[in-house]
């Protein structure tokens, strides 16, 4: 497993963890913010990914 692999499940994990507490306690900030996060952890997955093929 590449090291983007992991930073991206980290991130996916971290990130909802973040929206649902947001949602939780009615931060649309925070909700946003954890949103974000998977985006970049879908982002380092797909980079991941790219790396793994090119081997």
């Amino acid at each position: 497993m590449e090291s983007e692999h992991v930073k991206a499940a980290g991130n996916k994990l971290a990130g909802k963890l973040k929206e649902a507490a947001g949602d939780a306690i009615g931060n649309k900030e925070m909700e946003l913010k954890g949103k974000a996060q998977q985006l970049k952890a879908d982002a380092q997955k797909a980079i991941g990914d790219t790396k793994d093929a090119l081997e």
